[in-house]
């Protein structure tokens, strides 16, 4: 049986199943799901395995799922990293599980991967696709855990959303920095840019703009002046490519309206300082060169995560140097 995500966060009850897989890149969210689940099962000993280890101690493994205890009238395990090698054990207990329950967690999987084929096949299994969170589910997310806060405007929603590299995780960490330090319940702008070390940030948005408005004289001297924070440099990627994905949409929705309509029609709204910016850049940019653009950030980003020994900076500044003669071509 397949799962969505979004009815677990609300219900983790709805699971029902002996045995489920969960897979996706989506960190932040099997994390959560995962915590449900021990809370839901607050007086059961849940064994936290990775797979190596289950596949290594076969024999061991399964015969612990089946031993009875005195003392434990159900068990839980959490197979961390799991893929296809997992599948035989798999097969081997499914069926068979009476007080037992076995959660996989795995990264992302391929359509041919035999283990997600075998889950989404199943009608006795369950499966739960955790699939990256878009900008409606991260502003969802900051709405509900900060409702009672006071002065949640829609510009503090964008400062703490942008903030976050689209990544629950960091989120999360920044939503429980705000709850310890407002305690008032009380959000103040100044105080939150500082809580949230936004300086960095706000540097790399300016030279960002400029360098897809293909302004040349801004973008050399905010180059040199801009100081890139090694920890954030996929963040920095992800900043460019989220304006493009915009732009695109924009430029969707231009094919029925003009874009100056669309750029208000857009949702999430655009805020309103921002919309004179995204107006320059439709100039420069058509949705060719937006999709040449995100070929170009996704190809580096690949290149940054496979190779560690680089100098990513030197990349992004490259890539920013390359988008700038694109947007002028």
């Amino acid at each position: 049986m397949i799962y969505k995500s979004y009815l677990l966060e609300k219900n983790i009850g709805l699971l029902k199943n002996k045995i489920v897989l969960f897979y996706g890149e989506n960190l932040g969210l099997k994390d959560e799901l995962k915590e449900k689940i021990k809370k839901k099962n607050k007086k059961v000993f849940i064994s936290n395995l990775m797979q190596d280890d289950c596949i290594a101690n076969k024999d061991n493994f399964i015969s612990n799922i089946f031993n009875k205890s005195l003392f434990e009238e159900k068990k839980i395990y959490f197979i961390n990293q799991a893929n296809d090698k997992i599948l035989d054990i798999i097969k081997e207990v499914n069926g068979k599980l009476e007080d037992q329950e076995i959660y996989l967690f795995s990264e992302v999987l391929e359509k041919k991967s035999k283990l997600r084929k075998f889950f989404e096949s199943s009608k006795n299994n369950g499966v739960v696709p955790c699939y990256s969170d878009n900008e409606i589910s991260l502003k969802n997310i900051i709405q509900i855990r900060l409702k009672e806060y006071t002065g949640l405007t829609p510009e503090i929603i964008n400062i703490i959303f942008e903030n976050c590299n689209f990544d629950r995780v960091r989120l999360n960490n920044e939503i429980d920095k705000i709850i310890s330090c407002f305690i008032d319940k009380k959000i103040k702008r100044e105080k939150l840019e500082f809580l949230l070390n936004l300086k960095t940030n706000e540097d790399f948005n300016i030279l960002k703009d400029e360098v897809l408005n293909g302004d040349k004289v801004k973008t050399n001297s905010l180059l040199s002046e801009t100081i890139f924070d090694p920890s954030k440099n996929i963040f920095y990627l992800n900043v460019i490519n989220h304006r493009l994905i915009k732009l695109l949409e924009i430029y969707n929705y231009g094919e029925k309206v003009n874009y100056e309509n669309a750029i208000n029609m857009i949702k999430p709204p655009i805020f309103w300082k921002d919309k004179p910016i995204f107006s320059k850049q439709l100039k420069m940019w058509s949705a060719s060169k937006v999709k040449k653009a995100m070929k170009m950030i996704f190809q580096l980003e690949l290149k940054m995560k496979s190779n560690s020994f680089i100098n990513q900076e030197l990349l992004i500044k490259k890539l920013l140097l390359d988008i700038y003669l694109l947007a002028n071509a």
